[in-house]
């Protein structure tokens, strides 16, 4: 529990909460309970949030258990504190097999084990027996169903009242109920109780369903061990990974997977980051460069300072923010939610219309007329219908995770398909971020010697050129010199003596005070600057040795992932502060129009101007000096490796810097639409045919909830399609 502004907030663990209609049941029940002043409730993540004005836990507990829901809540010392039926026990539950103290049901074990598993087979075991002893002895034939049907029933029975006391009436429940118990006023007895089966084998698919759906992303967590390799006072020893705090030092072996976010200290390795990033080839890092918490050591030891307690690392907080925006909810989910409370009264008026009218006006015969209301009640369960937008969307959103594309919530997944112009950041977005070299120019000395040399002058700088500089060499193979004298000249380059010589390395005006250029060696640097690359020269004595260019260099993907967008009908442009000149050269390399030279404010206001033109825009940057622009987009986008402030301002997160990912982003969002259409089209679509056949008398009973029992399997099971990786 957490104190949030003065008000107490508390999450609680709930089995067995399937569809929307299992949310609105629990959401009404603790609007109910004293003190309580907001509810949040994740189907999703199976788990409800209460914020309150110091209002007891047991009595939350026990509303949402009288509903037919085992729960666990954390108190005050965080300890699960476990809720039954009666609310009355408090069972402290200490073991860390099963840490809520309650059983999650298919995510965790075998559906048999799960209260709902055991209530199907126990229906089903009883209605077997009576169609046994009816044949045995016919005469008992119409009691054994009756009490086939009660096994099954008393625990729907006992629910749908639960809801009915918590502000829920027309739950379905109720409907299924108020459908038996007509079905055995009439003499349907054996109907009756093959009904109330049927219902219980669709609740149990949807169960298992919606746990398939939440065990996508919770099996994220399972790519960091338990344990790690503590390194403290020169020894290593084996601790909880959890126990880790921020600046422990952990020793990671070739093979390993890392046990928490952090920053090497000491080793080199490869490192696998395909089960977080999704990229197939390993990354070679060393010092002070960054892993994530999941990945795997390759083939050096690694002495790692954690930068991230357990709760906080990437793969913790990605799963956070998912549940998080599970409980945001999309405009067509809002839409279907309103539409659900209308539905399914509208549906009880309909079905005792068809039951009484007829007879009372018609003379209808009253046995067949009650049959076909109660057919009607049972095809107006809304299951289907309000479990079609929330299923897709939390497949969505959990598929979109486990490839790095984080969306907070419905409304923003709805809104990225469509996007007609996306406006992309340069550096760092569109590029690397960080200046490679792309030319090395002989004037007198080879290039290898000329590398050499500015290699020699760099060593120790910190200067991101420097860095290309000392890379391109160690790249090629070549060891810098040792120097002597070295000194900065101000604003111009840097000086020293190598080999006994007088090298400088600099800019090109600054190289024309001391050695001559020729017209030739002038053009070439002239070319390379039309090209955005910033130019240094090497100077031996008084003669140009040679040159050097370098550039911020498009991201690998950066042309395809363009391309993407541009296939899919979406404009793209960029919106660089950086000079004009190298904004228009990676602009024509990667077929891209550009706008330099631009201020934060510039680019929110050319945001604006796109948006009062019709366009629905996305902003496409870092996250932080794009801030005011990824504000004002219709979609902010922020691109990076799982930083805090990637994760956090924008509307969604590019976790793994690839430009490709946002037309994956786009592609996910429209085919989620697509999927919430057919859903509710199948919903929608067999109630209206099943409601016209039963009117005119072709189907009864059993069709009616096979009808909704199939659509709500059919419609969870299509969602479910979202959770496998497109073709596209």
């Amino acid at each position: 529990m957490t104190n949030v502004g003065g008000a107490e907030e508390t999450r609680m663990r709930v089995e067995g909460m399937d569809c929307a209609s299992c949310a609105v049941k629990i959401e009404n029940a603790l609007r109910r309970v004293p003190g309580v002043t907001d509810v949040k409730v994740s189907v999703a993540a199976g788990n409800v949030t209460v914020r309150h004005d110091g209002a007891d836990i047991g009595t939350m507990g026990s509303r949402i258990a009288g509903l037919g829901y085992k729960v666990a809540a954390a108190d005050k010392k965080g300890v699960q504190a476990s809720y039954d039926h009666g609310g009355a026990s408090h069972d402290h539950d200490h073991d860390h097999g099963n840490a809520h103290g309650h059983d999650h049901g298919p995510t965790d074990g075998s559906w048999w084990r799960t209260s709902k598993g055991i209530l199907t087979i126990a229906s089903g075991a009883a209605l077997g027996a009576a169609f046994l002893v009816g044949k045995v002895a016919p005469a008992t034939e119409k009691w054994a169903f009756l009490l086939a049907m009660l096994v099954g029933l008393i625990p729907i029975g006992r629910r749908a009242f639960a809801a009915a006391v918590s502000g829920t009436p027309f739950s379905i429940e109720m409907l299924m109920t108020i459908a038996a118990i007509g079905a055995v006023f009439i003499g349907a007895t054996e109907e009756a109780a093959a009904v109330v089966f049927l219902f219980l084998i669709g609740e149990l698919l949807e169960g298992v369903a919606a746990s398939r759906a939440r065990a996508s992303i919770q099996d994220l967590t399972k790519l960091v061990p338990k344990t790690a390799r503590l390194e403290e006072n020169g020894q290593v020893r084996e601790v909880q990974a959890d126990t880790l705090v921020v600046g422990s030092m952990i020793q990671v072996r070739p093979g390993d997977r890392i046990p928490a976010d952090g920053a090497i200290v000491a080793g080199e390795s490869s490192i696998d980051e395909a089960p977080v990033t999704g990229e197939s080839t390993p990354v070679r890092k060393g010092p002070d460069e960054n892993l994530f918490a999941g990945t795997i050591n390759g083939d050096g030891l690694l002495s790692v300072r954690v930068t991230a307690a357990a709760a906080d690392n990437t793969i913790a907080r990605v799963v956070r923010l998912v549940e998080e925006a599970q409980e945001s909810k999309a405009p067509t989910e809002r839409f279907i939610d309103r539409f659900s409370r209308y539905y399914t009264p509208g549906v009880v008026v309909v079905a005792f219309l068809v039951a009484v009218a007829p007879p009372l006006l018609f003379g209808g015969v009253w046995n067949e007329w009650v049959y076909k209301g109660l057919a009607i009640l049972l095809i107006g369960c809304p299951c289907a219908l309000v479990i079609s937008t929330p299923a897709a969307i939390a497949a969505s959103l959990s598929a979109g995770a486990r490839r790095g594309l984080l969306l907070k919530g419905g409304a923003v997944l709805e809104q990225v398909g469509k996007i007609t112009i996306a406006c992309f950041d340069k550096t760092g977005t569109l590029t690397a971020g960080k200046p490679v070299v792309t030319d090395v120019l002989s004037f007198g000395a080879s290039e290898d010697e000329v590398l050499r040399l500015a290699a020699a002058l760099e060593t120790g700088s910190s200067h991101p050129l420097a860095i290309a500089i000392l890379a391109e060499a160690s790249r090629r193979g070549i060891l810098p010199p040792p120097t002597l004298g070295s000194q900065a000249v101000g604003g111009k380059g840097v000086r020293a003596t190598v080999d006994g010589r007088q090298i400088f390395l600099g800019s090109p005006q600054a190289a024309l005070d001391i050695a001559v250029l020729d017209i030739e060696h002038q053009g070439r640097i002239a070319a390379l600057n039309d090209e955005g690359k910033t130019v240094s020269i090497v100077v031996i004595g008084d003669a140009a040795a040679g040159a050097i260019a370098m550039r911020d260099e498009p991201r690998p993907d950066a042309a395809v992932g363009l391309k993407l967008l541009g296939d899919l009908g979406i404009r793209t442009i960029m919106l660089t502060g950086d000079n004009r000149r190298t904004a228009t050269a990676i602009g024509k390399q990667l077929g891209i129009e550009a706008k330099a030279e631009l201020l934060p404010q510039d680019k929110q206001r050319i945001v604006a101007e796109f948006q009062a033109q019709g366009f629905t825009v996305a902003k496409v940057g870092d996250g932080i000096n794009d801030a005011p622009a990824l504000a004002a987009a219709d979609v902010g986008i922020a691109m990076g490796g799982g930083t805090d402030v990637a994760l956090e301002t924008a509307d969604a997160a590019v976790l793994h810097g690839r430009v490709s990912d946002v037309a994956a982003m786009v592609d996910l969002s429209k085919r989620t639409m697509l999927n919430i259409k057919q859903n509710i089209t199948v919903a929608l679509g067999l109630k209206a045919v099943f409601l016209v056949t039963t009117v005119i008398g072709l189907t009864g009973l059993w069709p009616a909830i096979l009808a909704d029992t199939g659509a709500t399997v059919l419609v969870t099971m299509n969602a479910l399609r979202l959770l496998k990786p497109s073709k596209t």
